[in-house]
């Protein structure tokens, strides 16, 4: 694990550009999703009673907010805005997955340079593929436990409503985990021209060693995301301001470095 960690280092650093591009269109995702969902919610909060609210104000905020969201045109126009943007990521994470992928694999034909664009060129359409299929199975738990939540939720935030959601929402995340572990092991195949099912049968064949560096990176990411964040709370101050700002582009490093170490543990010479 170890090894495979290490060779994963060293073939993130060697897309520090590609690093630093996806971190550019996540800021840019970011910024135009909250734009999006700010231009919405601030002119209705701006109708909240600010001095000493009664329980009669609130119930008549919360009502009037109701109204203008569902019930008039308000919301259509940042509706169709959202639905652009996701559409747009839908389209352009796959294609930059293709590129990282397919420079991935063969670091180990040339040892210098990447290989993105190519990669891009000549992979994006399974990628694409696989990516969107992979999206569909992650979002269909949401058919049978959205409406549950949705239910429990009429009688308010209480412990019977967190114990209603837990179960179904630890299982969701375990089967979003899955799903991602064996689409990624399959984009690896499609990349590398072996095929997405002898991959996939490869990951199944080595999923604990290919689960636990998953695990361990992704706990790695929520433990330096964590740290990053109570040191923003806590020591306040321009130190803690430029680290907190640029957090997200260490966090794309970190997601590139997780992606190569499990590809090294799954490439074709580490299989026994």
């Amino acid at each position: 694990m170890k090894q495979n960690m290490l060779q994963g280092w060293r073939l993130a650093f060697r897309h520090l550009n590609l690093v630093i591009l996806l971190f550019l269109y996540q800021l840019l995702w970011g910024f135009l999703v909250y734009r999006t969902i700010d231009d919405t919610v601030s002119p209705l909060l701006r109708r909240f009673p600010a001095s000493a609210p009664t329980e009669q104000a609130v119930q008549s905020f919360l009502a009037e907010a109701q109204f203008q969201l569902f019930k008039t045109d308000l919301i259509t126009p940042y509706l169709w805005l959202l639905g652009g943007l996701f559409l747009a990521r839908m389209l352009l994470t796959p294609l930059f997955n293709a590129g990282l992928l397919y420079s991935l694999h063969h670091q180990y034909d040339r040892g210098e340079g990447t290989r993105i664009l190519e990669g891009i060129r000549k992979t994006w359409k399974p990628i694409m593929l696989l990516y969107w299929i992979s999206s569909a199975l992650m979002l269909a738990p949401a058919w049978w436990f959205l409406p549950k939540w949705i239910d429990a939720l009429r009688h308010g935030l209480s412990p019977a409503f967190l114990s209603a959601v837990a179960p179904g929402a630890a299982v969701w995340l375990l089967w979003i985990a899955l799903v991602h572990l064996l689409f990624l092991s399959m984009q690896f195949g499609a990349v590398s021209g072996e095929g997405v099912f002898p991959a996939l049968w490869r990951s199944v064949r080595r999923f604990l060693p290919y689960a636990a560096i998953s695990l361990l990176m992704w706990g790695i990411v929520a433990l330096l995301g964590l740290a990053i964040t109570s040191m923003s709370m806590i020591w306040a101050g321009l130190f803690a301001l430029i680290v907190h700002q640029g957090y997200p582009l260490v966090q794309t490093l970190l997601r590139v470095w997780t992606i190569a170490s499990q590809y090294n543990c799954l490439k074709a010479d580490n299989s026994p």
